[in-house]
């Protein structure tokens, strides 16, 4: 394994200092190289350095301050819009405001995400990805001036480290592979492979902290409850169809 990805820790605390622009540069073209789908790059990355726009993003992505403390913030979009002006400028008519289209781009702005993650890393930056890119979409689209066909799926603070991040805990292996064909999940397959993080010190506190009996409940109850997902889910859907992915 690379040493990146062994290393992988999600940073929330950042020095003030910028990131050299030869460096961002290399960080970005790693993310141009990712695989992608039919070689078109239906992705967009927006890099905001401007204080002031951090300033404006950072209500919408939940007021982390990170937001305001990295250097740079990066939003991965999915973007069919330069595509399809190309194609028209050739005379070729696209038809690519769907939403089978909408998950080619959303699958290509990820894999382009994931390869400024491990270059960003590889030159001593720290980086954490922001799920609430997709939480409120529209109003992250209207800051960045975002046209028709193009829509945010990822964001990513980005800067160098203050202190040092605990690493990010993971399931074991098992848990996430299937050797042939999908094996579902029997009560004692899931009580072994959860027993680490059940048993951790940082979830006894989360419990204590939360007064709750086990961990699903902070996810169920305090992390991604219902009614968010929902509101969320509604919110994102109306995003999707104000900025055209829907339109056939």
């Amino acid at each position: 394994m690379i040493p990146e990805i062994a290393a992988h820790r999600s940073v929330r605390k950042y020095k003030p200092d910028s990131i050299p622009e030869a460096v961002l540069r290399e960080v970005l073209e790693a993310g141009a190289r990712a695989s992608n789908t039919g070689n078109m790059q239906l992705y967009s990355m927006v890099v905001t350095r401007s204080a002031a726009l951090r300033e404006k993003l950072s209500p919408l992505h939940f007021a982390q301050p990170m937001v305001r403390q990295a250097p740079a913030l990066i939003t991965f979009c999915a973007d069919v819009n330069r595509f399809s002006l190309w194609c028209r400028l050739r005379g070729a008519e696209p038809a690519y405001d769907n939403f089978l289209w909408f998950v080619n781009a959303m699958t290509d702005a990820v894999l382009a995400s994931q390869n400024v993650a491990l270059e960003a890393e590889a030159h001593g930056l720290g980086i954490c990805y922001l799920g609430t890119a997709v939480y409120n979409a529209a109003a992250i689209a209207e800051v960045l001036r975002l046209p028709q066909g193009v829509i945010p799926v990822a964001a990513m603070c980005l800067g160098y480290p203050d202190g040092q991040a605990p690493m990010t805990d993971r399931l074991p292996l098992e848990a996430v592979v299937h050797w042939e064909q999908y094996e579902d999940y029997t009560p004692g397959r899931l009580e072994a492979l959860w027993a680490e993080k059940e048993g951790s010190e940082q979830t006894r506190q989360l419990l204590e902290a939360n007064d709750l009996p086990n961990l699903a409940r902070i996810f169920t109850d305090k992390r991604y409850p219902k009614g968010d997902n929902l509101a969320f889910s509604r919110a994102y859907f109306e995003a999707l169809q104000r900025q055209g992915f829907f339109n056939q």
